[in-house]
């Protein structure tokens, strides 16, 4: 495994790098706007992995209340570093600055790491059923239909 170092520090974490992966590489975020990236990264924790030089070669970032739920996103490791063990060290850096807060869930989406995240002890949703997301004037937000105003007269 390469070895790394974790930073929270934004001082230390290339956003203009970050923004570069995420809008032209990571399929969630294609197209996101450098200013999103920044917004983003200031209000959230934001976690970078640093190579031996100093260069940045993953990030993440982390929504939370700091109480009792988390969100884990936007994880993304350099082309070049993929395979060797970046990824889980960075969010097994970010696990473990979590668990002082007592935190009693913290959530993830992934389409294609899932392998990556169980090993880290992330398991499937037991009723994803119960699950639900809004979409506020995205493409694919669905219409608000209101029964008792369109009913005929």
């Amino acid at each position: 495994m390469a070895s790394i170092t974790v930073t929270c520090d934004l001082d230390r974490i290339d956003l203009d790098v970050v923004h570069r992966w995420l809008s032209t590489d990571a399929y969630w975020a294609l197209g996101r706007s450098r200013e999103t990236v920044e917004r983003a990264a200031a209000g959230s924790l934001s976690f970078g992995a640093l190579d031996d030089t100093g260069a940045l070669v993953g990030y993440a970032r982390v929504v939370t209340d700091r109480a009792t739920f988390a969100w884990l996103c936007d994880v993304y490791v350099e082309p070049g570093s993929r395979g060797e063990g970046v990824g889980s060290a960075l969010v097994r850096a970010i696990l473990d600055s979590l668990e002082p807060l007592g935190l009693s869930r913290i959530m993830l989406a992934t389409e294609d790491a899932h392998g990556v995240y169980a090993r880290l002890g992330f398991r499937p949703v037991d009723r994803p059923e119960q699950l639900m997301r809004l979409a506020p004037g995205g493409a694919d937000a669905v219409p608000v239909h209101d029964e008792a105003r369109s009913t005929a007269p």
